[in-house]
């Protein structure tokens, strides 16, 4: 690792010693090594703060950092990306899992497409075990060098796991912090990609593991997913309504910052009038970790095999 790594991965954790040392193992074994990994602790009150120690000792590209009081997930992320001093960032999952190869992937695509500000890799839905209950595939319209295509295909698609990939940060700089309103990931998201086009890299390097203490999962309202996001919605001046309507103007600011023709802003906002009409159709809300899932023995793919420190797992 160089003095000044060109990559920060920056890891929110909150009472995750279930599945954080496995997610350690899988990004410090990658094969691309130029990055440091900030972690944030969120005043986690199991056993994640030896494990982080631990990892802090053992590789000097770990950098831990605790803090005092639990400060809700989202000012955890952003104080993640407020650590970044490189020139690229990606924020990870305590519980995912990373293919050896995803960083090395990501980074060569963004070096051969300047013009991408954000690249991923494809993805499945893992269980709590490591394995593959649905493989995704990303039909998003990303790539298109059209703000509005773009927008509308994030709007009205399945979403991807964009939020995780390497991003360009001084693009991420340039855009609103992530708030914590109804789906404010969402908003977030399109709001980068109203910047430039991102790259899907065509190889299954990245494992979102559903299990019933995710937060998605473990916080089954509205109201109480909010609360986990940032603990200052909580109480009678956040009821939902308002988090809904604040997820709405999300986009329409989103639109306004960014920097578009004004033919371009007025066909994202007709797409986000468009999409505002669709949502009582069925399936709006389709999430893929709700997808039935596939049958395991139609599957070629092996977590064991692509992610590092699960080899010799008994099968």
């Amino acid at each position: 690792m160089t003095a000044r790594p060109r990559l920060t991965v920056g890891l929110p954790v909150y009472n995750g010693e279930e599945y954080l040392a496995e997610s350690l193992d899988a990004l410090l074994g990658q094969t691309y090594e130029d990055f440091e990994l900030v972690i944030s602790d969120n005043a986690s009150t199991d056993g994640t703060q030896d494990i982080c120690r631990a990892y802090a000792a053992k590789d000097p590209r770990v950098r831990y950092l605790r803090l005092p009081r639990n400060i809700g997930a989202t000012p955890n992320h952003n104080r993640l990306f407020a650590e970044c001093r490189t020139e690229l960032f990606k924020w990870a999952s305590h519980d995912d899992l990373y293919a050896r190869d995803l960083l090395q992937r990501c980074v060569e695509a963004l070096d051969e497409r300047p013009e991408v500000i954000l690249a991923h890799a494809d993805q499945a839905v893992i269980d709590g075990e490591g394995r593959v209950k649905v493989p995704y595939e990303y039909t998003l319209a990303t790539a298109s060098r059209r703000a509005p295509e773009r927008f509308r295909s994030m709007l009205f698609e399945p979403g991807g796991d964009d939020f995780y990939g390497v991003i360009r940060a001084d693009v991420l700089r340039r855009v609103k912090p992530m708030d914590s309103y109804h789906h404010a990931d969402r908003t977030f998201v399109c709001e980068i990609g109203l910047h430039g086009p991102f790259h899907q890299v065509p190889e299954l390097l990245y494992f979102r593991r559903d299990h019933p203490a995710r937060a998605e999962r473990a916080n089954p309202s509205k109201r109480s997913r909010c609360v986990n996001l940032d603990p200052r919605r909580a109480g009678p001046l956040h009821p939902t309504p308002r988090l809904l309507a604040e997820y709405v103007l999300g986009f329409v600011s989103a639109i306004r910052r960014a920097p578009l023709s004004v033919a371009d802003r007025r066909a994202c906002y007709g797409h986000l009038v468009e999409w505002a009409a669709s949502r009582a159709r069925p399936g709006a809300g389709e999430r893929v970790e709700d997808r039935t899932p596939v049958d395991p023995a139609r599957l070629a793919v092996s977590v064991d095999d692509l992610v590092a420190g699960r080899e010799g797992r008994p099968r």
